[in-house]
C-alpha cells in the first residue's frame, strides 16, 4: 500500500514540478474550468501558480481550444486544461478540424503550439462512471496528424514530455494525457 501512495504522490509532484516549469516562460498561459478555482484534481496541481497567468473559463470546451488556437497564434503558448479526456471529445471539430490541419491549410505559414492537458478520469476511491473515466489515447493517435499524443503512465516522464512539449523545434502542439488514479492524493 505504501507503494502506490508514493507512486500517486510522485505523480502529483511530477505535474506540479512541470507547471511550475512552463509557468516560467512569459509566453505561457493556463486556460480552462478549474484552473484558477477548485473543481477538479487539475486544479491542484496549478494552485501555486499565479493568477495573472491563468484564464477560468465556463464549461465549453470548443470554444476553449479555439480560444487556445486564437492565442497561439497570437503568440502565447497556451496550457489548455481539459479535466477529463471524455470532456476533450466536445473540442474535436477544433482539435481535428483546425489546430491540427493549421499547418497544411496554411501552408507552414501558421504553426501554433497549444499544450492540451487532459486525464482519464480516476476509478478509485470512487468511480466517475463511463462518460468520466474512458481512455481514448489511441483513437487521438490514429486521428491526429500534427498533434504530438502522449500518455503519462510513467512518473519519470512526466517533466520531460511537458519540457519537451514547450521547447520542441518544430512548435507542433501535444496532448498529454494523465491518470488521474495517480494525482489523487494530497
Amino acid at each position: 500500500m505504501g507503494i502506490i501512495l508514493m507512486k500517486k504522490l510522485k505523480y502529483k509532484l511530477e505535474l506540479i514540478r512541470s507547471m511550475s516549469y512552463l509557468a516560467k516562460n512569459k509566453k505561457t498561459i493556463f486556460i480552462g474550468q478549474s484552473v484558477n478555482y477548485s473543481g477538479n484534481a487539475i486544479f491542484n496541481t496549478l494552485s501555486h501558480i499565479s493568477e495573472k497567468k491563468k484564464i477560468e473559463l465556463p464549461v465549453f470546451e470548443e470554444v476553449q481550444l479555439g480560444l487556445s488556437t486564437g492565442l497561439a497564434l497570437n503568440g502565447f503558448v497556451p496550457v489548455s486544461c481539459f479535466p477529463r479526456f471524455d470532456f476533450l471529445i466536445l473540442a474535436m471539430n477544433q482539435l481535428v478540424n483546425h489546430l491540427d490541419k493549421m499547418r497544411t491549410l496554411s501552408n507552414n505559414s501558421f504553426k501554433p503550439r497549444v499544450i492540451i492537458r487532459t486525464s482519464v478520469g480516476s476509478k478509485k476511491p470512487l468511480n466517475g462512471g463511463v462518460q468520466h473515466t474512458q481512455d481514448y489515447t489511441n483513437i487521438f493517435k490514429n486521428i491526429l496528424t500534427e498533434i504530438n499524443v502522449v500518455s503519462l503512465k510513467d512518473t519519470k516522464d512526466i517533466f520531460k514530455e511537458f519540457k519537451l512539449a514547450l521547447n520542441r523545434a518544430d512548435s507542433k502542439s501535444t496532448l498529454l494525457i494523465e491518470n488521474g488514479d495517480y494525482y489523487n492524493s494530497k
